[in-house]
């Protein structure tokens, strides 16, 4: 039985296992233009290696000991998919556009922890680390970033090239060719870095989308 991405996505987000013999379905692709809205199911692009932003079930060995988040090669991996939502107090619904300069969360699909960062040193450039941490029920501000729209946008499209600052410490959600040799081993670092530079830069790759909430 063949499974579409939609498929996949809901599976995911509900915590639960493929049928066993199911193949992998390709992440869809979207096209320019397309609306990031609240409660779309993303895959974030680093620009200048391609890799995509990602998590699983590995605790760092030094630092928080947190679940680890690195950049991936894969494009199909299933550990790369988040939800974009609102912080707790936010009255934003699900469908909502997002604007330049909102403070959202991501959930981590596959293990409902939140992209996490703190004072703790990254293992590999002893920058800030990025972790994910809490649960659908446990999160706090360090799981609270600002979305930086690059040009002149004014909410956040498939096409805009993005930054995330991260409200709690003021790093930047980053990454570089820096890459694990264990853990992880092929996987690169992201971190959080206090200033604006060329891998700062995000895209959306793939996704599900959900759309524009047209609700008074």
């Amino acid at each position: 039985m063949a499974f579409s991405f939609f498929a996949l996505a809901f599976f995911l987000y509900l915590g639960l296992e493929l049928p066993e013999g199911s193949p992998a379905p390709a992440a869809a692709a979207v096209e320019d233009g397309v609306e990031i809205t609240y409660g779309s199911v993303i895959k974030l692009m680093h620009e200048k290696t391609k890799f995509r932003l990602h998590s699983h079930d590995v605790p760092y060995g030094s630092g928080s000991g947190q679940q680890s988040v690195t950049g991936f090669p894969n494009v199909d991996d299933s550990n790369s998919y988040w939800v974009v939502k609102s912080p707790p107090d936010s009255s934003a619904k699900q469908g909502d556009a997002i604007p330049h300069g909102t403070v959202i969360r991501l959930q981590h699909m596959k293990t409902r922890k939140w992209l996490h960062s703190h004072l703790h040193a990254s293992p590999i450039s002893g920058n800030l680390e990025v972790s994910c941490y809490g649960g659908d029920d446990n999160s706090d501000t360090g799981d609270v970033w600002r979305l930086e729209i690059e040009g002149n946008g004014k909410t956040w499209r498939q096409d805009q090239r993005i930054r995330l600052h991260h409200v709690d410490t003021g790093g930047y959600l980053h990454s570089h060719d820096k890459k694990y040799t264990r853990i992880a081993g092929g996987q690169q670092e992201v971190c959080g870095v206090r200033d604006k530079r060329t891998d700062n830069v995000w895209l959306v790759a793939e996704g599900v989308f959900l759309p524009i909430n047209s609700s008074k």
